[in-house]
């Protein structure tokens, strides 16, 4: 299950927020020459890398050829330990793994929040976007920004893709378009962490005071290509959660226009499984009112569908593709930017769009 490797730090390629990015040697095996490969470390669990340290890697998403990342993990660093943490919390996340981390969340004894998210047990309306991929962040805060700017916006990362917050280059580069980042379940490395969705969105509310809470998971999309098998499901799960809560769960459609894959032309299967199937409540479903010209049929086929606990709601679109371009990020969803998948793009930020005027009334 795993291919460990050693190897010796080359060169520091850069990084970003939580994240040091290597050039390292590996050392030959038996039947393998040595390689240099490009290696990600974690510095809040693996400390700082320097050139000539001997790190300890785990290679196995170069051996698979990986799309998301494609990095070296480094597991650590045999020359140079970080210092033990302080004032850490109890909770425990990537459980009874070799990299397990404590955290302090904010549901639990210690979290000086505990008594505001035990207290809480209503959003009283909060707008809650739930999204399939972690893609659609961006484009959603563009939505959202262009209808209503200063709106504070909480994004909450499930555990389908990335673990660790950090791996996200998006998350670094929309540090001002975010109030706070809080990481649940599995996932850790927001600003706050919390043992599952429904605290994730109290704390939303009652610590970070958003207006706003957007729900996806980190990078790395989970899919088999099966009717079920998809890390998306909890998209489902996550409109359920913002309901019980009395928020205001609004489902964010995944269309493609420029998807090679069948299951995921017009509306993806993943909204159709997610919002169709796993929902049990009702959301509202902005539709954008630009819609890709050669799939317009199949999706207004795929929305008749839906079952109608849901509420679709066409939603203006103009002004929202200068607004992503205004984005400090550069869109891309499974490779394919604004101009190659424009109907991606549009549907998440109307989302954003819609959650802003939800808030004017």
């Amino acid at each position: 299950m795993m291919r460990w490797r050693y190897g010796t730090v080359e060169g520091i390629r850069g990084g970003w927020n939580g994240c040091q990015e290597l050039t390292v040697n590996t050392e030959a095996r038996q039947g393998e020459d040595a390689l240099q490969v490009k290696a990600l470390a974690y510095t809040k669990l693996v400390g700082q890398a320097q050139v000539g340290d001997r790190l300890l890697l785990n290679c196995n998403a170069i051996a698979k050829g990986l799309g998301t990342g494609g990095y070296a993990m480094v597991v650590a660093n045999v020359d140079r330990l970080p210092a033990d943490p302080e004032n850490v919390g109890h909770i425990v996340k990537a459980r009874y793994t070799p990299m397990q981390a404590m955290t302090l969340a904010v549901d639990e004894d210690d979290s000086p929040y505990r008594e505001a998210v035990e207290s809480c047990d209503s959003l009283d309306g909060m707008p809650v976007v739930v999204a399939d991929l972690h893609s659609a962040l961006a484009p959603i805060l563009a939505g959202i920004t262009a209808t209503r700017p200063g709106t504070r916006v909480a994004y909450i990362m499930t555990d389908g893709g990335s673990l660790p917050s950090w791996f996200s280059k998006s998350l670094d580069q929309l540090s001002d378009w975010i109030e706070v980042v809080i990481t649940a379940g599995q996932c850790f490395g927001g600003e706050l962490e919390a043992t599952n969705v429904h605290n994730a969105l109290i704390a939303a509310k009652v610590v970070s005071e958003a207006d706003i809470a957007i729900v996806a998971q980190g990078p790395g999309n989970l899919g088999t290509g099966t009717r079920w098998g998809f890390s998306g499901t909890a998209a489902g799960e996550a409109i359920n959660a913002a309901a019980v809560l009395s928020g205001r769960p609004v489902a964010s459609l995944r269309i493609s226009e420029g998807d090679a894959r069948e299951r995921h032309q017009g509306i993806s299967h993943h909204s159709m499984t997610a919002y169709g199937k796993v929902a049990l409540a009702g959301a509202d479903v902005p539709v954008p009112a630009e819609l890709p010209k050669e799939w317009e049929a199949k999706i207004r086929a795929q929305l008749a569908q839906l079952p109608q606990r849901h509420r679709q709601i066409q939603i203006n679109t103009d002004g929202l593709v200068e607004e992503m371009e205004k984005l400090p990020v550069r869109l891309s969803t499974m490779g394919r930017g604004l101009d190659r998948d424009r109907g991606y793009f549009v549907a998440a930020a109307a989302a954003g769009r819609h959650a802003a005027h939800l808030l004017n009334g």
